[in-house]
C-alpha cells in the first residue's frame, strides 16, 4: 500500500504518537471472525481457526465435519486439519508446531511442515474424568484449569505428566486468570494470577499468596510484554486499572464504559505503552494512561493480539499493525523536528533538487552527523514501507559521504536485515515480523518458522545471505522430500531401487551444490527409516562421514553386519565394542558368531580380535563359545588349561583339565598337549586320592610331579612316592636328586645312608657331599662320610670342602699325587690343618 507521507497514519494520545499501518489485504473469505475460535502466532506467526460449535450458527454457512484452518497473516490458506474431538479449549502456536487441547484432557501437537503427522497425548484419567474448562500456554508448556478448580502444569510438549500446582482452595472458578511465563516471572518459574470475587491470588507449584486486592472481581488480567505491568478490567465498575506486576504502584485508572457497549472481549497490551480493548462488535479501542483513546471499527468483528512492540488487528478484510511511533522515527519525521537526523533527511531532499540549502544543512549538523546517520539507519529498520526504508538509508548514505571516519557495519547489517524482513513480509509468505520482533526472537527462529512451513528455498537463501549455517534448512528439506515421496500411496517395500536411488542422488547433489559438509546424513536416514524406506536409509548412511552417527542407526535398522563393518573401518575401538556388546545382547549365539566368521568377511578380523580381548578379560564363557563355534580346538584347550590354573577348588580344576585334554585330542597336531593335559588330570586325581587316604592332614593338590614326590618323601611316605615315580616314569637321576634333597631336609641321616647304599647312585656321590654342605648349617661330618664313595681324583677336593685337610692329604698320598700335596700345603690354614698336611708329606718323604 502506497503512502504519500510517513506521518499519514499517525495519531496522538496525550502528545504520544501512535501509528496504524495496513500490512495486508486478507485473501481469505471469512465474513465474521466471531464465529470462530482463533489463535494467532507471535512475531508475525500464522492464524489458526475453527468454527465455534458452541454458538448457534446457520447450517448453510458451516457444513461438514469441523476443521482447523491455518492461514498466513495475509489470509492465504496453508493447510486444513480434520478435528474429530470436542471443541478445542486451547490452540497455541510454538515455533514449528500447533498445539490443540480438547476439554477431555487430550492434546495434539501438529507438525506444521507435515500437518498429517501429529502426536497425541493425554493429561491422565483423572483430568479426563473431571474435564478441562480453560488453559493458557507459553512456548514450552501450558497450564490447564480443571472443572474441580485445580490447576495442572504441563512442562514441554513431549507427553510429560501434568504437575499439580498449589490448590487455590476456591469454591468456584476464578473470574479470570493469566499465566506469567518463566522469562517474565520474578521467580523464574511459572506463576499464575487468579482473580476471585474479592482478591487476586498468586499461585505456583510451591505456594499461594493472597495479594489482598479489594478492587475485584476482574474479567480480564493482561500482563505487559516485559512483565512489569498488569491491566485489570472490572466488569462491575467499568474501571481499567493499570498497576505494577507486584501491585506496589498504581499507574492509572480509566473508566472504559464510554468506549463501547458491554464489556470488551479481549484486553491486550500494545507493546508496553498502552492498553487495547477488543469488542465483539469489531470495535478496537487504544487507551492511554489518562483515559485518552483512539478507536477503529472493523465490522462485524476483529481479533487483536498484543506483540512485543505493538498490536496486530486481524479482521475479515485486513491485517493491520498498531504501535507507538519509535523515537528514531519521531526524530526524523516528527513535524517541526530539529533533530540532526531530520535535518539530514531534508538535506538529501535539497540535494536531489540541487538546492544550495543541502550544504547549509550539512554544515549545521556537522558535529552531530554521526548521530544523524545512525538515527536514519535505525528509523529505516522501523519502517514497513519499502519506500521509506530506501529513503532513510539513502539519507544515511548521503550523510556518510561527509564523514572522514565512519564504521559502516551498522548500515550494512541493517540493509541485510531489511532485505530479509521485506522478503518474509511479502504477501505470499505472510510473515509481518517487525525489526524489534526479529531482533528479540533471533534470525535462527525466523528461519525455523519458514522451514516449518516448507519454505526451504527462502530459508536457505536467507541463511546464506546472513552467513548462517544452512545445514538445519537442508536437513529439514531432505526429510520433507523423503516424507513427500513416501506419501504417494506406494508401499515402501514395493518401491524400486531406482526410486530410492533418485531420492538419494537428489539429496546428495543438493548438499554438494550448496557446499555444505556439516549436514548429518544420519538424521535424514533416520527419517527415511521411520517412513519405511530402509533401503534409502542405508544409501544415505553411506554418505555419512561420522561412523559414530552411522552405527547406532544401522543397529536400529537391524543392519548388524554393516554396522560392524562401519565401526571397524572407523578405527574406533569403543565403537566396535559398542556394536559387539549390542549384537551379543540381541542375537542368538549362532547368529552372533556367524556375523563374526572372518572366513566369510575377512575385514571383520579386527573385530574378532577385539572380541577375544574383551572376552578373555570379562566373559570367558563367550570366548569358549566363540572358540567352539569357530572350531578353534587348540585355543579352546589353552583356555581350559589357563582356567584350570586359576581355579581354587580341585574339582573345578579337574573338570577344566578334562575339557582341555578333550579339546587338544580333537586335533591330530596336538596329541602331545592332549597327553600332557591328561597326565595333569591323572596327577591331580591321584593327589586328591592321597589326601582322602591321609584324612586331609596333608595338601598335595596343585603340586607338580617333582614337588609331589618331594613332599611325600619329606612326610615319610616313601612307598607312595615310589608309586608316583613308577606311574609317571620319572628318570632315576631326577628321583635320586629329589629323594636326596627331601631326606636331607628332614635330617634323616640314617635313611640317607641307607638310600645311598641301596644301589649304585645314578647321579654319583658328589651331589650328596655338595648338597649336605649347602644346608644351613652345613653338615660337614655327614658330607665327609660320602666322600670315600666318590671318584678318587675328586676326594681330596671334597675333603677340603668338608674341612678335613688331613684326609684330603691322605687321599692325595694314596694316589701318589705330589702336586696335589704341594697345593694342599700352600692352601692349608695355619694350625692343625697345616700340621696334618705336613705330617702326611713327611711320611711320604720317608
Amino acid at each position: 500500500m502506497s503512502i504519500t507521507s510517513p506521518t499519514a497514519t499517525w495519531d496522538t494520545i496525550q502528545n504520544v504518537f501512535y501509528r496504524k499501518e495496513e500490512i495486508y489485504t486478507m485473501s481469505w473469505n471469512v465474513p465474521d471472525l466471531s464465529e470462530y475460535i482463533i489463535s494467532v502466532g507471535k512475531n508475525g506467526g500464522p492464524i489458526a481457526m475453527i468454527r465455534d460449535d458452541r454458538l448457534p450458527l446457520p447450517s448453510s454457512r458451516h457444513s461438514g465435519k469441523p476443521k482447523i484452518h491455518i492461514y498466513t497473516s495475509s489470509g492465504i490458506l496453508i493447510s486444513s486439519i480434520p478435528w474429530e474431538l470436542n471443541t478445542p479449549i486451547l490452540m497455541h502456536f510454538t515455533i514449528s508446531s500447533l498445539v490443540v487441547l480438547s476439554d477431555q484432557g487430550i492434546y495434539r501437537i501438529y507438525d506444521l511442515s507435515n500437518i498429517t503427522n501429529y502426536k497425541q497425548y493425554s493429561l491422565g484419567d483423572e483430568i479426563r474424568d473431571s474435564g478441562v474448562v480453560d488453559a493458557r500456554a507459553y512456548e514450552d508448556g501450558m497450564v490447564v484449569l480443571t472443572r474441580e478448580g485445580e490447576f495442572v502444569e504441563v512442562k514441554g510438549w513431549r507427553g510429560g505428566r501434568g504437575v499439580p500446582m498449589v490448590s487455590p482452595g476456591l469454591s468456584e472458578s476464578p473470574t479470570s486468570w493469566t499465566l506469567l511465563s518463566p522469562d517474565i516471572s520474578p521467580t523464574g518459574h511459572i506463576q499464575l494470577l487468579l482473580s476471585t470475587q474479592s482478591t487476586i491470588l498468586t499461585l505456583d507449584t510451591l505456594e499461594k499468596i493472597d495479594q489482598r486486592i479489594n478492587r475485584g472481581p476482574f474479567s480480564h488480567i493482561s500482563i505487559s510484554p516485559n512483565g512489569r505491568f498488569l491491566a485489570l478490567s472490572n466488569p462491575t465498575t467499568g474501571i481499567l486499572w493499570v498497576v505494577s506486576s507486584d501491585f506496589s504502584r498504581n499507574l492509572s485508572e480509566v473508566d472504559i464504559t464510554p468506549f463501547g457497549e458491554g464489556l470488551p472481549e479481549r484486553v491486550e497490551w500494545c507493546g508496553d505503552n498502552a492498553i487495547t480493548l477488543g469488542y465483539r462488535s469489531g470495535k478496537v479501542v487504544l487507551v492511554g494512561p489518562k483515559g485518552e483513546s483512539l478507536s477503529w471499527e472493523y465490522p462485524p468483528s476483529a481479533h487483536i493480539l498484543g506483540e512485543l512492540d505493538g498490536l496486530r488487528i486481524i479482521s475479515s478484510g485486513t491485517c493491520e499493525f498498531v504501535q507507538k511511533v519509535p523515537d528514531c522515527t519521531l526524530a526524523v519525521f516528527s513535524p517541526g523536528s530539529s533533530h540532526p537526523a531530520a535535518i539530514l533527511y531534508d538535506a538529501l531532499d535539497h540535494f536531489e533538487r540541487k538546492s544550495p540549502k543541502a550544504d547549509e544543512s550539512i554544515r549545521s549538523i556537522r558535529p552531530d552527523l554521526a548521530n544523524a546517520v545512525d538515527t536514519c539507519v535505525e528509523a529505516a529498520g522501523r519502517e514497513i514501507e519499502v519506500t521509506w526504508q530506501r529513503r532513510l538509508l539513502k539519507a544515511a548514505q548521503f550523510g556518510r559521504a561527509f564523514m572522514d571516519l565512519y564504521n559502516p557495519s551498522d548500515f550494512v547489517t541493517m540493509a541485510q536485515t531489511l532485505k530479509v524482513l521485506n522478503a518474509v513480509r511479502y504477501y505470499e509468505i505472510g510473515v509481518p515480523i517487525t525489526y524489534e520482533q526479529y531482533i528479540a526472537s533471533s534470525p535462527a527462529t525466523l528461519i525455523l518458522h519458514l522451514v516449518s512451513r516448507n519454505l526451504h528455498l527462502l530459508a536457505l537463501r536467507i541463511s546464506q545471505h546472513l552467513g548462517l549455517r544452512p545445514d538445519p534448512v537442508l536437513s529439514h528439506w531432505a526429510s520433507a522430500k523423503i516424507i513427500r515421496s513416501s506419501q504417494k500411496g506406494v508401499d515402501p517395500s514395493d518401491r524400486g531401487l531406482g526410486d530410492d536411488e533418485s531420492v538419494c542422488r537428489a539429496i546428495v547433489e543438493k548438499f554438494e551444490k550448496e557446499g555444505e559438509k556439516g549436514v548429518s546424513y544420519a538424521e535424514i536416514a533416520r527419517k527415511a527409516w521411520e517412513n519405511g524406506r530402509a533401503r534409502l536409509a542405508t544409501m544415505l548412511l553411506d554418505h555419512e562421514p561420522r561412523a559414530a552417527e552411522q552405527v547406532p542407526l544401522l543397529l536400529q535398522m537391524k543392519e548388524e553386519k554393516i554396522a560392524l563393518e562401519k565401526a571397524v573401518d572407523s578405527g574406533d575401538t569403543d565403537l566396535v565394542y559398542q556394536v559387539l556388546l549390542h549384537l551379543r545382547s540381541t542375537l542368538s549365539p549362532g547368529d552372533f558368531f556367524h556375523i563374526l566368521d572372518d572366513s566369510i568377511t575377512p575385514k571383520l578380523k579386527p573385530a574378532v580380535n577385539l572380541l577375544q580381548v574383551y572376552a578373555r578379560q570379562a566373559d570367558r564363557d563367550l570366548l569358549r563359545d566363540f572358540y567352539y563355534q569357530d572350531d578353534r580346538r587348540t585355543e579352546n584347550g589353552c583356555l581350559e588349561m589357563e582356567e584350570a590354573g586359576q581355579q581354587e577348588y580341585a574339582e573345578e580344576r579337574l573338570e577344566h583339565l578334562k575339557r582341555a585334554a578333550k579339546s587338544f585330542g580333537e586335533s591330530k597336531e596336538r596329541l602331545f598337549e592332549s597327553k600332557m593335559a591328561d597326565d595333569a588330570h591323572r596327577l591331580l586325581t591321584l593327589q586328591q586320592t592321597y589326601e582322602r587316604e591321609l584324612e586331609h592332614k596333608f595338601t598335595f593338590s596343585g603340586l607338580s610331579v617333582n614337588q609331589f614326590m618331594y613332599r611325600l618323601i619329606l612326610e615319610g611316605f616313601n612307598k607312595r612316592a615310589e608309586r608316583v615315580r613308577a606311574d609317571w616314569k620319572v628318570p632315576d637321576k631326577r628321583f635320586w636328586w629329589i629323594k636326596l634333597k627331601a631326606l636331607a631336609e628332614r635330617k634323616d641321616w640314617e635313611g640317607l645312608e641307607a638310600f645311598a647304599k641301596s644301589k649304585k647312585s645314578p647321579i654319583g656321590y658328589e651331589p650328596f657331599v655338595t648338597h649336605l654342605l649347602s644346608l644351613t648349617p652345613p653338615q660337614s661330618t655327614h658330607a665327609a662320610s660320602f666322600v670315600p664313595r666318590c671318584e678318587p681324583r675328586q676326594r681330596a677336593d671334597l675333603y677340603v670342602l668338608c674341612g678335613d685337610w688331613g684326609k684330603a692329604a691322605e687321599s692325595a698320598k694314596e694316589r701318589n699325587d705330589r702336586g696335589k700335596l704341594d697345593e694342599l700345603k700352600r692352601k692349608a690354614p695355619n694350625g692343625i690343618a697345616q700340621r696334618e698336611v705336613d705330617e702326611v708329606i713327611r711320611r711320604v718323604g720317608k
